[in-house]
């Protein structure tokens, strides 16, 4: 490990609540500098007065200079930020890899649900396991005997991820008068966004009593089913690496592959994303378009909640890219994918055409699978989460060691040095 007292970290932005600070407060424990570029009244709020905060309030389009700058009068040696497609990110990340600094991407969790993703360079589409075959990852475990656990089937932190988003939301509606330049990367107003987070943190109760009974529904009702794993709209893997770019799309493309291909006495359950807020009508859209292709009473719709109660009898499932794919291949179930996503090999998910994988799809390599899963959770995946304290700490206890190794996880494990991390051990 290079002496952390020649590391300079920059934070950019990050996960709704205080995992950046936290982590920045331990880097600086560990001897390192740290700064926080802030974009908006809630990074601002969530950096808890620390040192080190930069903020910025200029126009968009005087990022790129800004941050050179920042970069050569602070002795940057690393950035650190939360999704890379966002455009102020994605700008600085390419800055940073022409300065050869050392870029550090957080995501939520390729295992989830107990699991986040740290990566170096990129992650989802520009993750480097994209361009990784499976035989590459087996030569690599080959060198190692590390047993990994099975993830408990919840979330954890919910709750917490949902109250911190409208808190966020509230600071960038209420407090951002010293941020009137700010550009938000989504293209809800944010006034829009925080009524969203609020309506569904009040509306928890309901919404978990309506999942419940039409959950019921599916599990009881004795048919055959494919199920559905919808996205957030907004979300960058969606936006950024799919053919779509709006949701009803991606529904259109399969219920009328459902209908050209199913058998009649088989049903297709859309499950909605658990942090689905109501921005986009799902539920009528859904309707509408099982009513052109006349199939309305075998189309169901849950929204959110737990994924394994309705896998358990899932004949196939359908996704853009969600990381919820992982799931369905860990149980052996055939997946097709529309989209790019670090999971999609060919000895895991199908090539078919959709209405021939409904009719008869072909099952992933479970043998190969789980070599690909054991080789993540020796490398990118960090058991922890960003939301709960209980889930930052274990999360901190690891990650900072890894932030400041000299090599990243994939290439330790590829040359037989085990990446700094303690045997992974599930906390539930």
């Amino acid at each position: 490990m290079n002496d952390p007292t020649e590391r300079t970290f920059l934070f950019l932005q990050g996960p709704h609540g205080p995992f950046f600070h936290k982590l920045g407060k331990m880097l600086r424990a560990a001897g390192a500098q740290v700064w926080r570029v802030g974009f908006n009244a809630g990074d601002r709020a969530f950096w808890f007065g620390s040192p080190g905060y930069i903020p910025y309030r200029d126009p968009p389009e005087a990022w790129a200079d800004t941050f050179t700058s920042i970069v050569n009068d602070k002795g940057v040696t690393d950035i650190v930020l939360y999704g890379d497609t966002r455009p102020i990110h994605a700008q600085a990340v390419t800055l940073a890899k022409a300065a050869g600094l050392r870029v550090h991407v957080f995501e939520e969790g390729y295992m989830r649900p107990y699991w986040v993703t740290y990566e170096r360079g990129g992650t989802n589409g520009h993750s480097r396991l994209m361009d990784m075959t499976i035989p590459e990852m087996q030569k690599a475990l080959a060198l190692s005997d590390l047993e990994v656990p099975t993830p408990p089937s919840h979330w954890g932190d919910m709750r917490h991820h949902v109250f911190y988003g409208a808190l966020y939301h509230w600071f960038v509606m209420f407090r951002n008068r010293d941020y009137r330049n700010f550009a938000r990367h989504r293209e809800l107003p944010v006034a829009t966004e925080a009524w969203l987070y609020t309506k569904r943190l009040l509306l928890m109760p309901f919404i978990a009593l309506d999942r419940r009974i039409a959950t019921m529904r599916i599990r009881f009702g004795g048919f055959p089913y494919h199920l559905v794993l919808m996205q957030l709209e907004h979300d960058a893997s969606f936006q950024t690496h799919s053919p779509f770019t709006r949701m009803e799309q991606f529904v259109a493309v399969v219920i009328k592959g459902f209908a050209k291909g199913t058998p009649r006495h088989h049903h297709l359950v859309f499950k909605a994303h658990p942090l689905e807020n109501g921005r986009s009508p799902l539920r009528q859209i859904i309707r509408k378009l099982a009513a052109e292709h006349g199939v309305t009473n075998r189309v169901h719709y849950v929204r959110g909640g737990k994924l394994a109660r309705l896998l358990d009898n899932a004949r196939t499932a359908v996704t853009v890219n969600s990381t919820a794919g992982q799931q369905v291949l860990w149980r052996g179930i055939p997946l097709k994918v529309f989209g790019d996503a670090v999971y999609s090999k060919p000895e895991f998910v199908s090539e078919q055409t959709l209405p021939q994988f409904f009719a008869q799809p072909t099952r992933p390599n479970s043998k190969a699978y789980r070599d690909y899963r054991r080789f993540l959770l020796e490398t990118s995946q960090i058991p922890g989460g960003f939301y709960a304290a209980r889930g930052r700490r274990q999360l901190l206890r690891q990650v900072v060691d890894m932030m400041l190794a000299d090599e990243d996880p994939y290439d330790a494990l590829a040359a037989g040095r085990t990446p700094p991390r303690q045997p992974l051990r599930i906390v539930t």
